[in-house]
């Protein structure tokens, strides 16, 4: 019974392998990028013969192990890496390793792990408990051949991302988020390699601390900022070249800019194309079409805003937009680029102001010798119109009929009954002139002739 309950309680690394990717789990064939081991069940590995290999391994290769070049261990309570030549065994082919929401709080156990999976290009170790926990940099090496690398809500320190940073040559993509950090620390050793920098959700407030970034990632070509308190882009045109050379998307996204100085500034960066600033306090009074075309005439280099391509369209809309918002403002009060755009397009007149609400259409209405002209509202129905007539011309209550006739088809058409109460008045195509003709309904059975 004590060894039941023990190979139910799963921590290793290669505990959970063996579990989730053994063949009884795949009783259909392997599936879809699904490898299967080249080695007969029970091959020894290097340094072991026949018979030790079959005895080490017998619970774990029964039979042949089903594995994933992109494997996914998320959520498995794993703490610990197991046997390095059983992982080396395993993980021989492994490109992505996403072990989140474990509870690995060891870097030399996740370094065991790392250093045996030998094409190891993407590793996910976001939700693991991370905090106050060191990475020794002469453990580091072995994240040497990782690009990708996922750290979201480890807490994990400053100096461990730097070391990591620094024994990773080929890093392109590195995600911080959610790590509470208030400030950054800076690395005297740069990153070159690095592209992307997603930083969200932590509590950065000044942009001294942004330019950090700059400095030890000078590649950058992506940073994401969105969900921090940065209040402000704080350096000279000349300072932000230098800093960012290659840097073409920002996300500053619920941020704290209040300041169209702020929006201005991002034209600094040499090479930026896509902004995103959705949710700072500077738009809140400003409508969606307003805060678009504001920020769009404000960017003159950017091609994708909030998530969304720019047309040369949309881009010259907003543009003379921006022009006639700001027209009316004193000189002190214009910013800079009105004049730029101003220099462009002249100075515009207002937009006419034009009233499409629908016209009310002017009928005689009939009703025995009374004739009486009525203004209509074509979007009415018929059953409008009888109630408005009964209310106007003081019409009996016992029930009316309605004929309309068309001016200038009446010889060939004659009187058309609008019988249908539902029926949108617009659809008689009724003009100004036309006539409603108004008579009782009575009980009797009466000819068209009586008309």
């Amino acid at each position: 019974m004590e060894s039941s309950s023990d190979e139910e309680e799963v921590h290793t690394f290669v505990q959970v392998i063996s579990e989730k990717y053994n063949p009884e789990n795949f009783p259909y064939g392997q599936g879809l990028g699904v490898v299967v081991l080249p080695s007969p069940p029970g091959s020894p590995v290097k340094g072991e013969t026949p018979g030790d290999a079959r005895s080490r391994r017998h619970q774990l290769f029964t039979n042949r192990l089903f594995l994933p070049s992109i494997l996914v261990l998320n959520d498995c309570g794993i703490n610990k890496a197991g046997d390095r030549s059983d992982i080396a065994t395993f993980c021989a082919h492994v490109v992505e390793l996403d072990l989140s929401f474990n509870q690995l709080n060891d870097w030399g156990e996740i370094c065991t792990i790392v250093s045996n999976v030998p094409h190891l290009d993407f590793l996910n170790l976001s939700m693991n408990p991370l905090s106050g926990v060191e990475l020794d940099p002469s453990m580091a090496e072995v994240f040497s051949r990782v690009r990708r690398l996922v750290l979201i809500n480890t807490h994990v320190s400053w100096d461990t991302v730097h070391t990591l940073t620094q024994n990773t040559p080929e890093l392109e993509e590195l995600f911080l988020s959610l790590n509470g950090y208030s400030a950054v620390s800076q690395s005297q050793t740069s990153c070159p390699s690095l592209r992307l920098l997603q930083i969200a959700d932590n509590q950065l407030q000044e942009w001294t601390d942004v330019r950090k970034f700059g400095l030890m990632y000078p590649s950058l070509n992506t940073l994401v900022l969105a969900n921090n308190s940065v209040a402000c882009v704080g350096d000279t045109q000349e300072t932000l070249q230098r800093l960012f050379p290659n840097l073409r998307s920002i996300n500053l996204s619920n941020s704290g800019l209040s300041k169209w100085d702020d929006v201005e500034r991002l034209n600094f960066f040499p090479k930026l194309q896509e902004v995103k600033v959705k949710g700072i306090p500077l738009l809140q009074p400003y409508t969606t079409h307003e805060r678009r075309s504001l920020l769009l005439a404000q960017l003159p280099s950017v091609v994708v805003l909030n998530g969304g391509e720019v047309s040369d369209g949309e881009r010259e809309d907003a543009e003379r937009f921006f022009i006639r918002y700001y027209q009316d403002c004193p000189e002190q009060e214009l910013p800079m680029r009105y004049h730029v755009l101003v220099s462009k397009y002249g100075q515009l007149a207002p937009l006419a102001e034009v009233d499409l609400s629908p016209r009310p259409t002017l009928v005689d209405v009939r009703w025995g010798e009374r004739v009486e002209t009525v203004s209509l509202r074509l979007e009415q129905t018929v059953g409008d119109l009888k109630k408005h007539l009964k209310a106007l011309l003081q019409l009996p209550t016992n029930g009316i009929r309605l004929f309309y006739i068309n001016r200038e088809m009446c010889s060939v058409l004659g009187p058309e009954e609008m019988k249908f109460g539902c029926r949108a008045l617009h659809s008689y195509s009724i003009r100004d002139g036309d006539e409603i003709l108004v008579v009782p309904k009575v009980k009797s059975r009466c000819s068209s002739s009586d008309f």
